[in-house]
């Protein structure tokens, strides 16, 4: 019996050995060249911007101010209200220039009336000079008391076309139209034609400018690349967009209006103003925002994937690539931004290149490598075979 068992443990055995030599033949047999995710390089047309902070400035400010001396006596406007050109503001007691009005008309009519009598001695003085009946400095004399007559009705009635202008001063009218803020003054409140505090201030917001500082060395550089036509710039004036506070984008774009001609020696920046439509009044002045400026389009621009370019120790720009045989070959580069998430490359790659994305960290110049598109969707492969394992161990 005992020369039985062994027999039978020996034929369960040999399957079992050969099993296992299979599979070390399998694990012994050499692997193809590993996999990288690469994309091919094809110069497009991209859209180059730039993101500042900037403030929103009223299109136009106005700072109400009395023209006349008195009392106010009413207050015709609601604080916060969009007021029109010419709408009543404030009413400042009128008597004492209804008064100066009165005066400045009496002393026209008594100036007139002076015309008429010296005109009417300087005909009849003209008359007795003739024949020697006065004499001819008499007769002088009246014709300068005519002429002064005549330029006293001048004079008063500039007198009271001042006054009526006074008159109509003591109604305060708004400048511009626009949005009208906190009234500084009440009614029984002095204003005076010389104070420098204003009653009230009306801006207008739509449109409403936002001035943004740029950098004086940036905005050269822009300004070579517009003229050696490395960028276009479609329809003239640049394209801005904004971001508000709350990090929404703002609805609408806005235009480059101008840059300041004057660089801020302390920071090397210049001003920049862009204009924005604001119908529903939600910009208001002060508020901080990112605009963001659309410079130009470049036409043949090359965009890689950020997690494509490396540095090396200099801190250069290196990408690898896959070249025509297959092999892994390293590509220093040139980056002059990012846009997204890409580095845009203004040199050392060329239409064409397989750039490797994934698969890339244990490769070394040289290497044989299988190239497959890279989708920036899917999941990487050492996650994938991960994922399965962890199911498997909770199980």
């Amino acid at each position: 019996m005992a020369n039985k068992g062994f027999a039978l443990a020996a034929l369960l055995m040999v399957p079992l050995a050969a099993c296992g030599g299979k599979q070390d033949a399998a694990q012994q047999q050499p692997q193809g060249p590993p996999q990288v995710g690469v994309v091919t390089v094809q110069p497009e047309s991209v859209t180059l911007t730039t993101t500042l902070p900037g403030r929103t400035t009223a299109f136009e400010t106005s700072e109400v101010r009395p023209q006349v001396n008195g009392l106010i006596t009413a207050r015709l406007f609601t604080e916060g209200d969009q007021v029109t050109k010419g709408q009543a503001l404030y009413r400042i007691d009128p008597q004492p220039y209804v008064a100066a009005v009165a005066n400045a008309r009496a002393a026209l009519a008594r100036a007139r009336a002076a015309i008429a009598s010296t005109t009417a001695l300087q005909r009849r003085y003209g008359e007795l000079v003739k024949i020697n009946a006065i004499a001819r400095q008499d007769y002088e004399n009246s014709i300068t008391q005519a002429q002064q007559a005549q330029a006293d009705v001048a004079a008063q009635s500039a007198a009271l076309r001042t006054a009526q202008i006074d008159l109509a001063r003591t109604t305060i009218r708004a400048p511009i139209s626009g949005r009208i803020g906190r009234s500084v003054a009440t009614t029984g409140a002095l204003a005076t034609a010389a104070q420098t505090t204003p009653l009230t201030t009306i801006q207008r917001l739509d449109p409403i400018y936002v001035d943004v500082p740029q950098s004086s060395a940036d905005l050269l550089r822009l300004r070579q690349q517009i003229a050696s036509g490395d960028l276009a710039r479609g329809g003239g004036a640049a394209r801005v967009r904004l971001r508000l506070e709350d990090g929404s984008v703002y609805p609408i774009e806005g235009k480059l209006q101008f840059a300041d001609v004057t660089v801020d020696p302390n920071t090397g920046t210049q001003t920049i103003r862009a204009l924005f439509p604001n119908p529903r009044g939600l910009l208001l002045p002060g508020m901080y925002v990112r605009a963001e400026l659309v410079e130009g389009t470049q036409d043949d621009g090359i965009l890689v994937p950020q997690r494509a370019v490396t540095r090396d120790e200099k801190g250069n720009a290196v990408a690898m690539i896959v070249g025509p045989d297959g092999k892994v070959q390293p590509r220093p580069l040139k980056t002059s931004r990012t846009i997204g998430d890409n580095w845009l490359v203004t040199s050392g790659l060329k239409a064409g290149d397989k750039v490797i994305v994934e698969g890339g960290m244990m490769l070394r110049p040289g290497m044989q490598v299988k190239p497959m598109p890279w989708n920036p969707n899917a999941q990487p492969a050492g996650q994938q075979q991960l994922q399965p394992a962890a199911a498997q161990a909770k199980k």
